[in-house]
């Protein structure tokens, strides 16, 4: 099957099944061209908590489809690929969280939520890139924080909000990669670029930045400062949306030396793949009732202060 007919199937059978596609910003093209909804992790949070769908399909990584579950519990998630895991989530297991929560006690535990359904069990309140200073910032001045698994991350709200917060030492393995001499030597080529980074980035790379925050807070910015150029220090998926929602603006992707700047689990997600999900209902994610009675509180938490 063609990529359109593929396309017509998956809207014909979304119809048919009350199903909605929700992909991420750094999907492939054609999956972000097909899915009823397309947004970063806070808005795909609040999209699963909203829908009226009996089935979502969670185009992403496996921990979005876990949050999918978890705050729609009654719907059936599926995902295209299960395999599409998230080197950040990986980077901090639930039994090694527990054993740092308990060296700490009278702590809050702050989680990105970039984190499995299984660390969120022992978490108080989730957060992501573009709600985590609005979060921490409506704790307690004297609480004293965990904050994990993203080191780059808790280092710059820490510097944003003058908190002491104790880091876990996890990383995006493809945002690790993005380097101050990159986005230097792309600066000497084009001068009057403004530069746009993910708060996932190691802290040179964000001081080289005009614009820092989460995926929708490049593509808001972007929007609002058109015709312009820009270079930009995230997931190569964003590309697209970008040049679709600002066709007359001009944006140059950071290269990584000897290696990518996408996320391979995010592009494991396919048409065709969607296509077979949806047609067989399967595979299915779902998270133990003695882990989700837990997991979704800090996020709903989360939802409410953000």
């Amino acid at each position: 099957m063609d990529k359109e007919n593929l396309k017509a199937e998956i809207r014909r059978m979304c119809k048919e099944k009350n199903a909605v596609v929700m992909a991420h910003y750094y999907t492939l093209s054609d999956v972000q061209d097909v899915a009823d909804f397309v947004g970063d992790s806070l808005a795909l949070a609040r999209k699963a908590a909203e829908t009226d769908a009996d089935i979502i399909v969670m185009c992403g990584v496996h921990f979005m489809a876990e949050t999918c579950k978890l705050l729609s519990p009654e719907k059936k998630v599926i995902v295209p690929d299960m395999n599409a895991g998230c080197s950040l989530a990986d980077s901090c297991p639930a039994d090694e969280l527990r054993r740092w929560k308990e060296s700490h006690p009278g702590y809050t535990i702050v989680q990105y939520v970039n984190t499995t359904a299984a660390t969120k069990a022992l978490t108080d309140v989730v957060v992501t890139s573009g709600n985590a200073k609005k979060v921490i910032d409506q704790l307690p001045s004297d609480a004293k924080i965990l904050f994990g698994p993203d080191y780059n991350l808790g280092s710059y709200i820490n510097s944003v909000t003058g908190r002491n917060m104790e880091l876990w030492n996890g990383g995006c393995h493809v945002h690790e990669r993005f380097t101050e001499s990159a986005i230097d030597s792309l600066k000497t080529e084009y001068p009057d670029a403004i530069v746009m980074a993910h708060l996932e980035c190691k802290a040179a790379v964000l001081d080289k930045a005009d614009v820092k925050g989460s995926t929708a807070d490049m593509i808001k910015y972007a929007k609002a400062n058109p015709g312009k150029r820009y270079i930009v220090a995230t997931e190569a998926g964003i590309m697209h949306e970008l040049k679709r929602t600002c066709p007359s603006t001009e944006f140059i992707p950071v290269p990584v030396e000897g290696s990518c700047n996408e996320c391979e689990n995010m592009k494991l997600s396919t048409l065709e793949k969607i296509y077979s999900a949806l047609k067989n209902e399967s595979p299915e994610v779902s998270v133990p009732a003695d882990i989700a009675v837990d997991a979704v509180k800090p996020i709903r938490r989360m939802l409410e202060l953000s």
